[in-house]
Order: structure tokens, then sequence, then C-alpha cells
């Protein structure tokens, strides 16, 4: 094993992996607590002495990958990703920046990329992606006419509301998250529709209770897929360890079995 095959080891061991999401972590509070003014005035230079060791490390870890790895670390989209974080890091904080230095704690969603939990959800919502394309395009339709319909019944008396198509589309995503829906908007329509409800309530069946609930489905079933296609691997893996050690243990007892015989002869 040579020097890089030996360094991706261990940067890709679990104790290295393990200290890394420990700086994640405490550089997240030192983020956190960057934004209270009464801790900067106590111990503001100590928060960014610590706050730039902790990004001092990010660089380091990544100049090892790509050290190690060499072309092969932009083949995988994790280390792309940290590569990112940490640069969006690096851009100096000034007047047209300060949105790019406020990014800085994107830092934390480098713990993604260290916890194999979170990646295969992560994974698991990526491959869901096409599915709930379909899903969002049959949400839009939905929501499309049901602003239409909103509109025609309800514009002239609740122009707040339903004044136009946006405001409808709008209001009709309030009801659909549930959020001061019957209060706020339904009860009150009601007051002079008796007979909106026939409207709301089958939006809400279909947005809230089915198509929402589809999203989820969507994703639960990728996250699974994602599970099982890394519990495949990891058994074909192991697979090939272990046949590698049969092969191993064969030859030895390949080897031993003729001085064996020439001892008996003599």
């Amino acid at each position: 094993m040579d020097t890089r095959s030996r360094l991706d080891a261990v940067l890709e061991g679990p104790a290295f992996g393990n200290f890394i999401t420990a700086v994640i972590v405490v550089n997240a509070v030192l983020l956190g607590m960057e934004t209270s003014d009464t801790l900067m005035e106590r111990v503001g230079p100590l928060i960014k002495v610590l706050d730039g060791l902790c990004l001092v490390i990010f660089v380091v870890e990544i100049g090892l990958k790509m050290v190690a790895q060499r072309a092969r670390f932009f083949t995988n989209g994790w280390n792309v990703f940290d590569f990112v974080i940490v640069g969006i890091a690096l851009v100096p904080g000034g007047q047209g920046l300060s949105v790019l230095r406020a990014l800085r704690i994107l830092r934390v969603l480098r713990v993604i990329s260290v916890a194999p939990r979170l990646r295969r959800v992560v994974e698991g919502f990526i491959t869901a992606l096409p599915g709930m394309g379909s899903v969002f395009l049959l949400m839009a339709i939905i929501f499309y006419i049901g602003s239409v319909i909103a509109t025609n019944l309800f514009a002239s008396t609740f122009p707040d509301f339903f004044g136009t198509l946006a405001l409808s589309a709008y209001s009709l995503f309030q009801i659909m998250t549930l959020e001061s829906w019957s209060m706020g908007i339904v009860r009150p329509v009601m007051e002079v529709y008796p007979y909106a409800w026939v409207f709301f309530v089958p939006f809400i069946m279909i947005t809230t209770f089915a198509v929402v609930n589809l999203l989820v489905g969507l994703i639960v079933n990728s996250m699974q897929e994602a599970h099982d296609a890394e519990e495949l691997e990891r058994t074909a893996a192991y697979r090939d360890e272990v046949m590698l050690r049969l092969e191993a243990i064969e030859r030895k007892v390949d080897s031993v079995s003729p001085t064996q015989g020439r001892s008996a002869e003599m």
C-alpha cells in the first residue's frame, strides 16, 4: 500500500470522520455565538480565532483529500459539496459580499457528508426528485384550476384573498398548509357564501392529504432503495474480502504441502 492509499484510508476512517464531525459541531456553535453582541464584546477575539482554526482544519482536510485521491476527488459528489462549502467560507467579508460571509453557516451542512445516515436521507431525497417533479406538476395544475375558480367566485367580495390569480394561489397555499385556514379565510368566506365549503374541503383533501402524502411516500421509498443498495454494496465488499482471505489461505496451504511431502520422504 503506497502513501496515498494509506492517507486515503486514514481520511475515510471512522476516527477522522468523528474528528471532523466534532469540528463541524464546534464551528456551528461558534457561528451562533457570533450573532450575540454580548458574547462578541466579551470574548469576540477568541471566537474569531477559534472560527479561523476550524476553517483551517477544513481547508487542510480538503487539501489532504485532493492529494490522496487526485482526479478521483471531483468524481465524488460529496467531495465537491465540501469543496464548494469551504470555498464559500474563504470568500473575504466586505461590502457587497456580506451575504456570502453570512453563508458561512452552511459549513454545518458538512455534517451530512460525514454522517452515513444523513447521506442516505439526502441521497433518497435526490433520487426521488424525478418522481417529485411529476407530483409538483400535478399540484401546479390543481392550484391553477383552484385559483381560477376561487378568483371567479370570491374576488368581488374578498379582493384581499382572491382579488387576482396570484392572490388566490397564495391563499390556497395557506389553506393547503392548514395555517389559520378556517378562522382566517374559509369561515369569513362562508359567512357570505354558505356553500363555499364545497370548494375548500375537497381542495384540502386533494392537496394536503393526498398529494403531500404522495410526496412523502416517494421520498420514503427512495430512502429505502438507497438503504438496500448500500446494504448490497456492503455485502458484496464483505464477500470479496472473504474470498481474498480464502485464496490467501489456499496459497499458503499449497506452499506448505510440498515441503511437508519432501520431509516425509526423507
